[in-house]
């Protein structure tokens, strides 16, 4: 019993530090765990990354670990900037689409990267969160790309696939955008530490700079 106590003890405590700890900042940022069998869970430490150079270059004060989050969750609404990444199937429930489309149209951000081979399933599945809204390319001049940081030719060209130019695509609710979709670009790949694909540090810099200018679109102009 008294080592059943400690346990508990121990474990309380371990939930009160946490809990104190994340009072500390203002923000948490969430990468989106959805069904189907696509590796949701891909570059572990793009996001993070990304948190970190917000935090450094935009001073911005946000908890430095992202966390997971479901679709069909009630924690959703808690993070102002959902990230969703992969290369394979992904499977929103009905009830999943719904939540998203209420977490979209209350204020939320959602960001999906394409890693190549994501883009048949999550225009399949977005079309039923939002079955009257199309994909349209996000224009240059759109503030997305003009925060902190100006991207007058839009999304960086991060890794090469298809000799196919980068797309920022969007979906706009009553003029708003709600969700950004980078495609052909492997944007989250830059964010990566830098020895997982070796690239130049320049380019894992504009990388970095078009997500921390998602992030601050999401947390200031998207509220």
């Amino acid at each position: 019993m008294r080592l059943l106590q400690k346990l508990f003890l121990s474990l309380l405590l371990s939930a009160f530090i946490l809990t104190t700890a994340s009072a500390q900042y203002s923000y948490k940022i969430a990468k989106l765990k959805y069904g189907g069998g696509g590796d949701w869970y891909a570059n572990k430490t793009s996001v993070p990354n990304l948190i970190k150079f917000c935090n450094q270059n935009l001073r911005m004060n946000i908890f430095p670990e992202e966390d997971i989050v479901e679709p069909g969750s009630p924690d959703l609404f808690s993070y102002p900037f959902v990230h969703l990444t992969g290369h394979g199937n992904v499977l929103f429930s009905d009830s999943e689409a719904r939540n998203l489309r209420k977490y979209l149209i209350a204020g939320g951000f959602l960001h999906l990267d394409d890693n190549y081979g994501l883009d048949k399933f999550i225009r399949r599945e977005m079309k039923k969160v939002f079955p009257e809204l199309e994909f349209v390319e996000v224009p240059f001049n759109h503030p997305v790309y003009h925060q902190k940081f100006n991207f007058t030719n839009g999304l960086p060209k991060v890794h090469e696939h298809d000799s196919k130019p980068p797309q920022g695509f969007g979906l706009f609710w009553q003029g708003r955008l709600v969700c950004y979709y980078s495609y052909e670009c492997d944007l989250g790949n830059g964010w990566e530490d830098q020895s997982v694909y070796n690239d130049p540090e320049e380019l894992r810099l504009q990388a970095l700079r078009m997500g921390a200018n998602l992030v601050q679109y999401a947390l200031t102009v998207n509220q």
